[in-house]
């Protein structure tokens, strides 16, 4: 009898502690309606995609996600999309990514740094096609001592299509 209450003291701890967690939920299936172009879940909260509308800002926020890093440099689009992602209640992040030469080591690891400080939250990564959310999770990889290959497959999981002989060249 002692053991089990115990045991059920410790299960109480445990499911209390997790309870304190942040617990971020994201309506998968809202952001899948939404249309939002080569949308993709390459980690648990962490999507890709190319670049979502005006209107699909909103559908974001509304959908549990908490962040929207753009990789898109300065000029790309010709509407203000940081004012849009605050006004919905989210947080913008840009890391200014100019085609393939700003698939930078630089770059990459900047893209880390912001990932590792928004863990466990939800986030959308996104460039014009997703090509470039690819290509600097390939370089991330290589960097970190993937082989060309791996770091390449790992580039096409978070969106690296038509982009990808540049990337090898780059990665080589």
């Amino acid at each position: 009898m002692l053991m089990r209450a115990a045991f059920a003291t410790l299960l109480f701890s445990i499911f209390g502690l997790a309870a304190c967690g942040p617990g971020f939920e994201v309506d998968r299936e809202a952001l899948e309606s939404a249309g939002i172009l080569n949308l993709s879940a390459p980690e648990e909260l962490v999507f890709a995609a190319g670049q979502p509308s005006q209107e699909q800002i909103q559908a974001l926020a509304d959908a549990g996600v908490r962040h929207v890093v753009s990789l898109r440099a300065d000029g790309e689009i010709d509407w203000d999309e940081s004012s849009l992602v605050r006004a919905a209640g989210m947080e913008f992040h840009s890391i200014p990514v100019a085609g393939a030469d700003g698939v930078t080591s630089g770059n990459a690891q900047t893209l880390d740094q912001l990932l590792a400080r928004l863990d466990g939250q939800p986030v959308l990564l996104h460039c014009g096609s997703s090509n470039r959310v690819g290509a600097l999770r390939a370089k991330s990889a290589r960097d970190g001592g993937a082989s060309l290959e791996d770091a390449l497959a790992e580039g096409r999981r978070w969106g690296l299509t038509s982009m990808e002989e540049t990337v090898r060249g780059i990665l080589q």
